[in-house]
């Protein structure tokens, strides 16, 4: 194995599901296992300055061999795994030469990875394939960006021959929970420029991602003997069910692509007395955004007028903002992870993302910050892999990243 993917098997040994409901930093303690662990693998490889800080974030810095200033550049990606499925005892599957048909992921469980409904997996036929067993995530979401990372300036650390300016890197927490550029201390980590090794297929390039918010939509309802409830129970549950309802029905991610934002509706719990319905809301468009959110009060606010109380509270939270308008002033950092993969011989998919990166939030702060492919595939779920032969691919647009930057 390379070792972009042997550290990519190590790191997915920890379990750093992320978790929305603490309020603690991070938001699971597990999560800086890995951070010490990476720590110790950065000053192994000669960065003296490695560390991590009380808030689970790592940073460090390979200073520039060359006498001319050139811009500071750095590279980060996410620990954290989502809290969606497990990320608890990933045992990994490899699939090697890969014949083009399904893969069984899990015999007992009936679980299995087909072209048929992932018709990207043809494009890794004759490839190694990296995927779960069919009962955890794998965590390439972000795993894979920090190992493609770490193997990229491990190599640069031993090549010493290689001339190149400062490069930065850095972990961070919480990424999944939209907490992950909280506290990143731009000046500290101190590049110019950086880019999130945080996407997903071979040749994926981003500097488009949603305007997001998430929602917790909570209904009072009024719990009665329902042998005795006839004008008096309010049912919570059906409360719940009749918001989902009046929401439109074809915004939901199931039905919406490329540009189309949503709502989803992703948890819903309670009973009679109280239930609670957990949204994200997405738009590239910041004023069909600001109406996505409207229209969530707007039905709260029906409903409450329909039984004459407040039983409907919708809360709202901004999470993070399209980083298009950021990055556009500073073009030539995408053209130049453009011109990167090119050279590699890879073609560059330029689409917005569908989601968002640290990176989002960091081009408001100050550091632009567009995204990359990790390589991965079917991210939040069992059926995640990832192509071994896209992690090394990644590695060297990386250095072929750093590479251009040196020549200027």
């Amino acid at each position: 194995m390379s070792e972009v993917v042997d550290r990519f098997l190590e790191y997915i040994k920890y379990d750093t599901k992320s978790d929305e409901d603490s309020n603690s930093i991070p938001s699971t303690e597990k999560q800086l296992a890995l951070a010490k662990k990476l720590v110790l693998d950065l000053k192994a490889i000669g960065f003296s300055d490695a560390e991590v800080d009380s808030r689970g974030y790592v940073m460090a810095t390979l200073p520039s061999n060359m006498d001319k200033k050139l811009p500071e550049i750095g590279f980060i990606a996410h620990m954290d795994t989502s809290p969606e499925i497990s990320g608890k005892d990933v045992k990994p599957q490899i699939v090697d030469n890969y014949d083009g048909k399904d893969i069984v992921l899990n015999k007992e469980k009936n679980v299995v990875l087909s072209p048929n409904e992932f018709p990207n997996l043809l494009k890794y036929k004759g490839k190694t394939i990296i995927t779960t067993d069919g009962t955890t995530l794998l965590g390439a979401d972000d795993k894979a960006g920090i190992s493609e990372i770490i193997a990229a300036v491990s190599y640069l650390a031993k090549n010493k021959e290689i001339k190149h300016g400062t490069v930065h890197v850095a972990f961070t927490p919480d990424e999944e929970i939209g907490r992950g550029a909280d506290y990143f201390d731009v000046k500290k980590f101190g590049a110019e420029v950086a880019y999130t090794v945080d996407g997903g297929a071979i040749g994926e390039l981003e500097y488009e991602n949603f305007n997001a918010a998430g929602a917790k939509v909570i209904i009072k309802g009024r719990s009665v003997h329902p042998g005795d409830a006839k004008n008096k129970m309010i049912n919570a549950v059906e409360i719940a069910s009749e918001f989902m309802s009046l929401l439109p029905k074809n915004e939901a991610p199931e039905h919406t692509e490329k540009y189309e934002g949503f709502y989803h509706a992703y948890g819903i719990k309670g009973g009679v007395e109280e239930a609670e319905i957990q949204y994200i809301i997405r738009d590239f468009d910041k004023e069909n955004f600001e109406n996505r959110k409207k229209l969530m009060a707007e039905v709260a606010k029906f409903i409450n007028n329909k039984y004459g109380r407040e039983i409907v509270i919708v809360k709202v939270k901004d999470q993070y903002y399209n980083m298009k308008e950021k990055i556009e002033p500073v073009k030539h950092v995408v053209d130049i992870a453009y011109k990167a993969m090119e050279d590699e011989g890879i073609t560059p998919i330029v689409n917005p993302i569908r989601g968002g990166t640290d990176g989002a939030r960091l081009s408001y702060m100050g550091l632009p910050t567009p995204n990359m492919f990790t390589g991965g595939m079917n991210f939040h779920g069992k059926y995640e892999c990832i192509p071994t032969f896209a992690m090394e691919k990644a590695v060297d647009v990386i250095l072929k990243i750093i590479e251009l930057y040196s020549e200027k």
